[in-house]
């Protein structure tokens, strides 16, 4: 089991920017994703990238303010958060998909294809 950790959230203003990081125990194979949940509301999917970096999805709700990437040597992948909205609040959870390969990679937006999964960490956008 891979354990993840993110880093950088906190609390800024409305068309702030933020970074997470999310540090892998170990090489993090597979697709890599972040998914968020928001006071009283389910856990969505934000962002996923695949294992070369040669593939990507976003949400409706976050494309053309976020941008994922990973650096595997570093066992490190990043989320960059800019134009925050207050409706960005939420705790953000990265996650690791070892069987989502490119081939499925439709599958990246589901949680349930994720194995390994972070603690979370709370970004807080006020108005």
């Amino acid at each position: 089991q891979v354990q993840l950790v993110e880093s950088g959230g906190g609390m800024v203003q409305a068309g702030d920017s933020l970074r997470l990081s999310c540090q892998a125990s170990e090489r993090p194979y597979g697709t890599m994703g972040w998914f968020r949940r928001a006071p009283g509301k389910d856990r969505e999917f934000v962002a996923a990238i695949s294992w070369t970096g040669s593939m990507t999805a976003y949400a409706d709700a976050v494309k053309g303010r976020f941008n994922i990437t990973r650096i595997n040597t570093a066992n490190t992948g990043y989320l960059q958060m800019n134009s925050l909205k207050p409706e960005d609040t939420a705790v953000y959870y990265c996650a690791l998909g070892s069987s989502i390969t490119t081939g499925v990679f439709s599958l990246a937006g589901s949680s349930d294809e994720y194995d390994d999964w972070g603690l979370g960490i709370q970004v807080t956008v006020s108005s």
